[in-house]
């Protein structure tokens, strides 16, 4: 199975200039999609489109088309935009974006994260075309010193389904979830014999245990996975989807840490941060084939973790929108008066300004990093 780690290797392949290039189109890509996204829906919609833009900053390209949408690609690789008839302002032409439906206005909106879930989505299924099996949670064996197994703990056969009440979708799901542990056991529940088992403070910790295959020991808990599962095309699609649930849960992850205060602001990473981030996965691959592989997982990382912020509640985002369209509509049925669009587009400039700064702050500690 694809791993969500690359593969390592002491030798280097590739040249840095090779995956900054490959950073660059990545972006391309990823913006090119979610502003394709709002301009489909827009234009099935009947939304007049006034210019369709890759990047930001003056055009380097521009294009008229023929019903009248100017496409340009800017200097900036840093983001885009479909400028509609009606999205900043109230406009009397019926093809405005302002005299749309509700579901209309929702489908413009949110097309353009539901595009950047596509494409990781199929940037995952192309990779797992030829993915012959895949590893599952199966339990298929213990190490000599493991204590817990039996009818009350853990059997062989035993699937896992549920660590601390957390999914495990695919194999590398395991160790995610053991590792996030409190180091006093866990809520485990899995399934046997196609039945469920909860197994609920379940003393399994980190210790000292003999590989049977080696003699060797090391430090884990004991349990040997060896169930394989054929990797036919139902099944290659089913892995695809959880792939893809799995970084939409990462997400939200990333997001319960900097609430509790876990990570901060240092911990964010801007465009050159992922730059970099893609320039060491190609640099730690064993072939340019490898890096190339383990760059387009990354890259399907980062279009589900694009589609999943786009659609935080936040202005200035196409959540934000999505938010401000449902208290207009609420207040109009309420109140029956909309939220003038004015003050919403007071709103997102304002917390536009506030995104590019924390571009800006990312950024600066992006390229601090270079030089640690």
């Amino acid at each position: 199975m694809r791993g969500a780690a690359p593969r390592r290797s002491s030798s280097k392949k590739g040249t840095p200039a090779l995956y900054i290039i490959i950073a660059i189109l990545l972006f391309g890509l990823l913006i090119a999609a979610h502003e394709w996204g709002h301009f489909i829906a827009a234009r099935l919609c009947g939304v007049t489109v006034h210019e369709f833009a890759i990047g930001m900053g003056p055009a380097i390209w521009k294009h008229m088309g023929k019903k009248g949408t100017e496409f340009s690609i800017r200097v900036l690789p840093i983001g885009g935009y479909c400028a509609m008839e009606g999205e900043e302002e109230e406009s009397d032409d019926p093809h405005s974006l302002n005299n749309q439906g509700f579901w209309r206005k929702v489908l413009v909106f949110a097309a353009g994260a539901f595009m950047n879930f596509v494409v990781g989505f199929l940037i995952i299924l192309l990779l797992n075309v030829n993915v012959a099996a895949y590893r599952t949670p199966e339990i298929t064996g213990f190490a000599p010193e493991f204590t817990l197994s039996g009818e009350d703990g853990l059997m062989e056969g035993d699937v896992l389904y549920s660590i601390d009440g957390e999914r495990i979708y695919t194999f590398s799901d395991v160790s995610l979830f053991l590792s996030r542990g409190s180091g006093e056991g866990f809520d485990l529940v899995v399934l046997r014999d196609g039945e469920k088992v909860v197994l609920d403070d379940f003393p399994m910790t980190v210790q000292e245990y003999t590989d049977s295959a080696s003699g060797g020991t090391y430090q884990g808990y004991g349990l040997y996975f060896g169930g394989i599962e054929e990797a036919t095309w139902g099944v290659k699609l089913k892995m695809t989807w959880l792939n893809s649930i799995d970084f939409v849960r990462i997400v939200r992850y990333s997001l319960q840490e900097i609430v509790r205060g876990n990570a901060g602001m240092s911990d964010l990473n801007g465009p050159v941060g992922i730059v970099s981030t893609i320039n060491d996965v190609g640099q730690q691959s064993a072939t340019v084939a490898d890096a190339l592989a383990n760059i387009a997982y990354f890259g399907a990382m980062i279009a589900v973790n694009l589609a999943v912020m786009n659609l935080l509640p936040i202005p200035a985002l196409d959540g934000g929108r999505i938010f401000f369209l449902v208290l207009s509509t609420l207040s109009e049925k309420l109140f029956k008066k909309k939220i003038p669009m004015k003050y919403e587009a007071i709103i997102n400039l304002v917390f536009f300004a506030l995104l590019m700064a924390l571009m800006l702050f990312v950024t600066f500690n992006d390229v601090a990093r270079l030089f640690q």
